[in-house]
């Protein structure tokens, strides 16, 4: 499907390159949404409740995220996959086998949400060389959050 033809003082080219980083950033996101939210529905333990709990704010504020992302590759005219099977051949996020112990979801967690700091952190310059300011802006609202995030299953770990 073509993009939609906008005016945002962005060429085709680098609207194309910047929804493609969004849409590994997009299908990556969901695929820690579903991971994140199979832990706080399968969680045992004596840490049950805080962890359970813990979970569920953590995908709450990805799913919020999923559709700002999608919105967000809306905004520069092009349209955001949305089947697994796309997904799943672009996420930097992987599911794994059986179900792990709750500090082994934790350890995995914090695994994946260190991915997708390395990865905006890794793709932020392209997008500020491209006068993007609005997707810079967003990149770095994601960063912040996946580093906090990061930061507290670490903190839970120690």
């Amino acid at each position: 499907m073509q993009p939609d033809i906008i005016s945002v003082n962005l060429s085709l080219k680098q609207r194309e390159k910047i929804c493609t980083l969004l849409h590994t950033l997009l299908a990556s996101t969901y695929a820690l949404y579903l991971k994140t939210q199979n832990y706080h529905w399968n969680v045992t333990g004596p840490q049950f409740q805080t962890f359970h709990l813990m979970f569920q704010g953590q995908y709450e504020e990805l799913a919020e995220a999923i559709d700002e992302i999608a919105e967000r590759i809306r905004a520069l005219g092009y349209f955001p996959t949305g089947s697994f099977e796309s997904f799943s051949k672009i996420s930097l996020i992987k599911g794994e086998k059986g179900r792990p112990k709750a500090l082994e979801m934790i350890q995995c967690l914090l695994s994946d949400h260190e991915t997708l700091v390395q990865y905006l952190r890794e793709h932020l310059p392209f997008v500020e060389k491209e006068e993007d300011g609005a997707t810079a802006d967003f990149i770095n609202k994601r960063l912040a959050t996946h580093e906090k995030t990061a930061w507290m299953l670490r903190s839970t770990l120690t």
